[in-house]
């Protein structure tokens, strides 16, 4: 292998690894693509059929100098590829501690949260995009991002966008905050110490089980091992600039510094996730798996796993310019961006990083990345990988 690429690919699936390589390759003369968006700086791509890992393969370097390599233990931001695996958190949350929790009204486990007409908002609507806090039109102090009870707070206090019951709208980085003071709500938890404690065991605290290498709220211990992230050089097309739009993704405090000590550390259930390509694949294993990881039945139990992975919404979103099909908190494949199966379940993050599980094939893959390219959802080094990976079933 070259580039620094190393790992394992089963018997059928070397398509895989030339994929990877590809996305490594030196651009021809004369490429439309920008070098600087498009070809590969470091990287890790995974994939589990059942509880058999099928593919791992790293590769590349942790920072743009290119003296750090990437290696099976790198650990890097996946963006909103984190929201599934926190929905499959508040899944097991809720579930344990309401019945029917998804027809549930939000304000019944968190009173303040009916303001502003919001009374009937379900938690199903919420984990869904619907609840119409994708941001905050009046400016706030961006430091609020970094005290979670205060912006879910402030959230509460929000009318919402538009009219509750008429669709979904991305909420890009609210939607991690209200879930958390969800969980937080129902548990007296928080969502990374709940994810820690039952799904990953990421600390190594229970000796009889298995450890996933990811992170919500990433410990400073860990954070030698996090990689730069290189920013693309173009914004992504967001289609015509609405009012949702701008509040969601454009305003001057629309998000936090998304970078340093501060903000791996600090839990961002929708947002700053981090973890292996390995450790990633291994999460959506549950969306291929009906809720079960190995031998952890997370939603596994009275219709649980069919609550979260059914449709909520389907139309045009008002935020992302695509038409989404949202089950509660994960994307159903309705655009076949997951591969051609209509049922898989996955979620792309900014930049490029992505995971999927497809329930039909009892197969679950992740990519992940440090060099960003401006896509919201088709990045092309992704698409590519997914292509070869479907090629060898």
């Amino acid at each position: 292998m070259t580039h620094n690429i190393s790992g394992y690919v089963a018997p059928g699936f070397e398509a895989v690894q030339d994929a990877f390589e590809h996305n490594f390759s030196d651009l021809p003369a004369g490429s439309e693509r920008s070098a600087s968006d498009l070809q590969e700086l470091g990287a890790g791509f995974a994939a589990y059929i059942g509880d058999e890992l099928v593919v791992n393969l790293t590769g590349g370097w942790k920072d743009r100098r290119k003296t750090q390599a990437w290696t099976a233990d790198t650990l890097v931001p996946i963006y909103s590829t984190t929201k599934p695996i926190a929905a499959l958190t508040a899944c097991m949350e809720i579930f344990e501690h309401l019945d029917d929790p998804y027809e549930v009204r939000v304000a019944e486990v968190w009173p303040e949260f009916a303001a502003h007409g919001k009374e009937n908002v379900t938690i199903g609507e919420m984990l869904s995009h619907q609840a119409g806090l994708p941001g905050f039109v009046s400016e706030i102090d961006p430091d609020l991002w970094f005290d979670s009870h205060a912006l879910a707070a402030a959230l509460a206090d929000q009318p919402p966008m538009w009219a509750l019951g008429t669709g979904s709208g991305y909420h890009p980085l609210t939607w991690g905050y209200l879930i958390a003071e969800l969980v937080w709500r129902v548990s007296g938890k928080t969502l990374g110490t709940q994810l820690k404690n039952k799904i990953t065991n990421a600390d190594g605290a229970d000796p009889n089980r298995e450890i996933i290498d990811f992170w919500i709220g990433t410990p400073q211990s860990e954070h030698e091992r996090v990689s730069e992230i290189i920013r693309p050089t173009k914004a992504p097309d967001l289609g015509e600039l609405n009012e949702f739009r701008k509040t969601a993704f454009l305003t001057k405090w629309a998000s936090p510094n998304r970078g340093g000590s501060e903000w791996r550390t600090m839990e961002i259930p929708s947002a700053n996730g981090h973890g292996t390509a390995k450790a990633v694949a291994r999460l959506y294993s549950a969306f291929a798996n009906e809720g079960r990881i190995g031998n952890n039945n997370i939603i596994n139990a009275d219709g649980q796993f069919e609550a979260f992975s059914k449709r909520r919404s389907l139309g045009q979103d008002r935020i992302l310019p695509y038409e989404i099909e949202f089950a509660a908190g994960v994307m159903r494949n309705n655009n076949r961006i997951y591969g051609p199966n209509i049922d898989t379940l996955g979620h792309a993050g900014w930049g490029g990083s992505m995971g999927l599980g497809d329930p039909d094939r009892h197969l679950s893959a992740a990519y992940v990345m440090n060099r960003q390219s401006n896509q919201l959802q088709t990045d092309e080094r992704s698409q590519r990988l997914i292509s070869a990976l479907y090629s060898c079933l």
